[in-house]
């Protein structure tokens, strides 16, 4: 099975949102990720697509099973965010497209790049799909010149915790109350600098084994 990473497009939103809606208790709108695209120059999407084996039906109205990732909601991030989704209609976006089987997002403000989403339809979860968009993120924040990568995750999302710890990710401290579906608290990660000598060599190391695994699946 092959994926490949590549920008998110208008007409790959109404997939991206049944994904999203999979992922997430609380999804954001189709038009968030249209101003996201088309209006936010902080912002890099992408999406995984897979290349030689049917993408997943979309579900017209999953029930939500928050298991694949976490977001901003709070601090700076998350106060843009929602502005951003301010008083936003949900809109069609375009032609659906079934090849996408996850996505990822990504912010940079100076010289730090903040995930904001990354989520995996389930039928794809375990396949390294997760892996090979967080990938994607670190080497994006790289070539625009981000020192460090940072993002919030849920304190109960052990698998996501132990995919950034991999790449150098730490905990740095703890949003009290973070997700306001059921209060709980996210762990604040942060990487190493991305220019140190350390991470470039982790980065190296996760990226051949993660090729090697892609390689032997496929």
């Amino acid at each position: 099975m092959r994926f490949v990473v590549e920008p998110m497009r208008l007409g790959d939103i109404p997939t991206v949102s049944a994904i999203e809606r999979l992922s997430f208790p609380q999804p954001w709108p189709q038009s968030a990720y249209r101003r996201e695209i088309l209006e936010n120059r902080m912002a890099h999407y992408v999406v995984a697509r897979v290349l030689d084996a049917p993408a997943p039906v979309r579900a017209s109205a999953p029930e939500p099973q928050p298991q694949s990732a976490d977001r901003t909601e709070d601090g700076l991030f998350g106060k843009l965010q929602r502005l951003l989704r301010a008083s936003a209609d949900p809109t069609s976006g375009g032609a659906e497209d079934r090849g996408v089987v996850g996505y990822a997002g990504l912010w940079l403000m100076t010289d730090e790049a903040h995930v904001t989403t990354i989520a995996v339809h389930p039928q794809y979860r375990g396949k390294h799909v997760g892996e090979l968009l967080l990938l994607h993120l670190i080497d994006h924040a790289i070539s625009v010149g981000a020192r460090w990568v940072t993002l919030e995750v849920r304190v109960s999302n052990e698998v996501a915790q132990a995919l950034y710890r991999k790449y150098t990710f730490k905990e740095m401290g703890v949003r009290r109350r973070y997700y306001s579906d059921n209060g709980e608290d996210a762990l604040i990660m942060w990487t190493d600098p991305l220019d140190s000598e350390h991470f470039r060599r982790v980065l190296e190391q996760n990226r051949a084994a993660l090729r090697q695994r892609l390689t032997e699946a496929g």
